[in-house]
């Protein structure tokens, strides 16, 4: 009796040190390094007379693949994939609504700027659709490419009043990473100030 008590500690003891030599030897998940949207610096450059209407900015729909927090890139043709151990601080519809936000509110001339997670009374809504929002690799060049088809709707019927497709394209100015991030900054730049600019020549209601 007493040796086979011994015989099964022995036993229990080995598979113990099994186990954890396997533990050692299995490869640790790689570190994902976080980046946000660079924004660019604010100024005080003075504006036109405001406009009359209230604004919300909601999240753009989008793919199942981009409506992620993993960056993407197009490394060639239709493929799709993303770069390593790099993601964003948030989804890229997230990003995309927040930068637009940050552009409307710094400019100063639409007043009352909110997002859909406020749930606030708003005359007109800034929805769209994100199909692209991705490093894109060619022959000669690599770039970011943003396309956000854009919808005006006002609030109080849902009526649609004025649409437009926008496509930015910003060279990517080297192989490093923070450099990838800092052209898709530079491209959400162009798209939020062309998306303003665009608002502003529509007719749109007040309350």
């Amino acid at each position: 009796m007493r040796y086979a008590g011994r015989r099964t500690w022995l036993l229990m003891l080995s598979m113990l040190v099994m186990l954890l030599s396997a533990c050692t030897i299995l490869p640790t998940a790689p570190v994902s390094q976080v980046y946000l949207l660079p924004v660019p610096p604010a100024t005080n450059t003075a504006r036109a007379q405001t406009v009359n209407w209230s604004l919300r900015v909601s999240q753009p729909t989008t793919s199942q693949f981009l409506n992620s927090s993993r960056i993407a890139v197009q490394p060639q043709g239709q493929e799709i994939a993303v770069y390593q151990n790099s993601r964003w601080s948030d989804p890229a519809p997230i990003l995309l609504r927040n930068r637009l936000i940050q552009e409307f509110r710094a400019d100063g001339r639409i007043r009352a700027v909110s997002s859909d997670d406020d749930s606030l009374q708003a005359d007109v809504e800034l929805s769209g659709d994100l199909s692209a929002f991705q490093g894109v690799y060619l022959t000669d060049k690599s770039e970011v490419l943003i396309r956000f088809d854009a919808r005006l709707v006002r609030i109080s019927d849902r009526r649609i009043i004025a649409t437009h497709h926008f496509e930015i394209r910003q060279p990517i100015s080297g192989t490093k990473m923070d450099e990838v991030v800092q052209a898709f900054g530079l491209a959400s730049d162009q798209l939020a100030a062309q998306v303003l600019n665009w608002m502003l020549q529509q007719s749109l209601p007040s309350s």
